[in-house]
This record gives C-alpha cells, structure tokens and sequence, in this order.
C-alpha cells in the first residue's frame, strides 16, 4: 500500500516543522509538502494532489473556514483542522467539522507538549485517507417530520461517535422535538472543543442541548454531551431519580470520553428502557457496550456504511451482533425517536 501523502498547511514556520516531525514518525505516511498561507497552499494542492491535507484554522490572508469551503468545492480532499486552544479557534474548528472537514485536532497549550498534542494526529490523518468525502452542501438531512407527533414512552438514548460525528449528530439531533427523550452523547473530542459543539447542536434543534455537568438530573427534552478530555460519562440512578455524572477516568479504548463506559453505565442504570445508537467514527469504542445495552433488551441502532464518514465503529458493533438495524444518518433520528416513543416503537 502507498503512503498517504500530507500537505501541512500552517502561518506558523515552527509549527509547520513540529507538524511535519510527528507525522514523519509514521513509516505510513509521506509529508509530500508545506504551505504558509492559503494562497501557497492551494498552489500546492494543484502541484501536489495531497491524499490529506492539514489545515491552521487561523491564517493570514484567508480565513481556515474560506479556505476550507474552497477546497470542498473545487477539489474535495479530506481535511484535518489544526486549532488554537481559544473560544475563537473552537468555534471555528465546530464550524469546519460541520462544513466536512475530517477530524481536528488542538495545538499544544500551556503545559501541554507537542507530543501530548498530537499524540493522534497520524491515526487521524490515515483514517481520514480512507474517509467518504461528501461535495460542499450535500450534507445529509434528517428524514421529513422525523420528529413528528412525538409521545416519550420513558426510554434513555445513548449516542456515540467519533470521526465524522459533528456533520453526524448535527444531522440527528437537528430533527429532535423540544420534548425528546432524556439523550446522552459521548463524541471523541478535545477538551476544548464540547462545550462549542454543544452550543452548536443547541442552536440548530427545538431541544435543548448542553455539555454534561456532574449531577444532572436526566430530563425530557435535554440532550447531554460528554465533555472533552480525561473524563468519563455515565448515567446513574440513585432514589430513583436518573443523573448524567461526569467523572474523571483512564482511557478506555484509547479514549475519555469513551462511547463504551457510557454504554455500559445505561445498562446498569435502566437495563431494556434505552435505547443505543452508534455513529461514523474510527476504532471499535461502543461495539461492546452496545452489546451488553442489546443482551439487556435495549433496541441498538447503527449507522450504516454508505452514509459513514469512516466505517469503524458502527462495522466492530455490527460484526459483533450489537446493531439491531442499520440505517443510513438521514433516517437515523426517525429510527431513535421511534423506538423512544408511545407512537410506532420504532418501527419506521
């Protein structure tokens, strides 16, 4: 197999150069070249016809979002944003994920090294070889009135991704009525990152959506999302009353948050009254938990792969018999909402 060919695109010299050494480590990969600004970049993706490209969101004389739209339209290639660890940089890097860029990744901040940094820049940067890339504005669009005349039969939705899931959950959550089912979402990203996201989702759905704090008592029509970093989350039920509880804890699958803990603390929490769902993303993290929500009698949903930005996930639960029913993401919401409601059980 040929080694994937990288464009590193930065303002920054040292930064290029930092780049450039992590993604040299990888006997798989080929740094084929290097751009200091848009302009220069796009000159070398002519030249160059990079396999990925990475992208500073911040840059002289285009903005990462103009250029990034450029590239989606003229000639698509699959993108990893480079972000500063700023409000300004994450909201940007959210905005990117949306528009179709793979994955993204944080520059190094204080106390953190470059190595810490960009510990999964390489496996990035090959899963996003091997990723779907969609033309700019052919998003996919949640099925009509997949929301509908929703009647919550009591259920707990419990979503995981990772790779892809920003375009993924925006296109899921988007269809959600503002008295959805109390819903959980563990979506691999970095720290700085969940609580934009979170705001995002917020923004584009009649439900409410917020990153997870420690204790929250589970409700209809609240959409919790784990934050970023080294801590897990979990549903808990304590005197009857359901909680999202946050809490710090060691990878698990390679990462924290992990789809997996998640998974497992609703099988214990509520047993067969959830519902799982499982999105694009590298990796195997949620096949096993997903499993275990099956085994319990939960309904188990995965997205499928024609409509995955990278099949990982949702192939390792699939191949282990934890995925009741694929279904592409744009019938994904009518699926989830189904199996939570009074009205079809989720047989649409």
């Amino acid at each position: 197999m040929s080694r994937v060919g990288v464009l590193v695109v930065d303002d920054s010299p040292t930064m290029r150069g930092v780049i450039t050494a992590v993604l040299r480590r990888d006997p798989e990969i080929e740094v084929i070249g290097s751009a200091g600004d848009p302009l220069e970049a796009r000159e070398a993706i002519k030249r160059l016809n990079p396999d990925v490209v990475t992208l500073d969101v911040e840059m002289p004389n285009m903005s990462g979002i103009e250029f990034l739209e450029k590239i989606m339209r003229l000639r698509p290639t699959p993108v990893i944003m480079i972000s500063t660890l700023t409000q300004k940089g994450a909201d940007t890097t959210i905005e990117a994920l949306a528009l179709g860029a793979v994955d993204c990744v944080g520059k190094p901040g204080p106390g953190v090294t470059a190595a810490e940094a960009f510990s999964g820049l390489t496996e990035k940067v090959k899963a996003a070889a091997r990723s779907r890339l969609r033309p700019l504005g052919d998003a996919p669009r949640p099925a009509a009135n997949a929301g509908g005349d929703f009647r919550p039969n009591g259920n707990v939705l419990a979503i995981g991704s990772s790779t892809g899931g920003v375009e993924a959950l925006l296109t899921v959550i988007s269809a959600f009525p503002a008295n959805c089912p109390p819903t959980v979402i563990t979506q691999h990203m970095p720290a700085t990152f969940t609580k934009s996201f979170a705001h995002r989702l917020d923004k584009a759905s009649a439900a409410s959506v917020e990153e997870a704090v420690d204790g929250a008592p589970m409700q209809a029509g609240k959409v919790y999302l784990a934050p970023g970093g080294d801590r897990h989350l979990t549903v808990e039920k304590a005197g009857g009353v359901l909680r999202a509880r946050v809490r710090e804890g060691a990878p698990v699958n390679g990462h924290s948050p992990s789809v997996d803990v998640l998974f497992d603390s609703v099988v214990q929490a509520v047993g067969d009254r959830a519902v799982g769902a499982i999105l694009t993303g590298m990796g195997k993290d949620g096949a096993k938990g997903l499993l275990a929500m099956r085994q319990a009698g939960a309904r188990t949903f995965g997205q499928d792969e024609a409509s995955c930005v990278v099949y990982g996930m949702p192939r390792a639960a699939f191949e282990i018999g934890a995925v009741e029913r694929q279904a592409p993401i744009s019938r994904m919401s009518a699926h989830v909402l189904g199996a939570c409601s009074l009205n079809s059980e989720g047989q649409n």
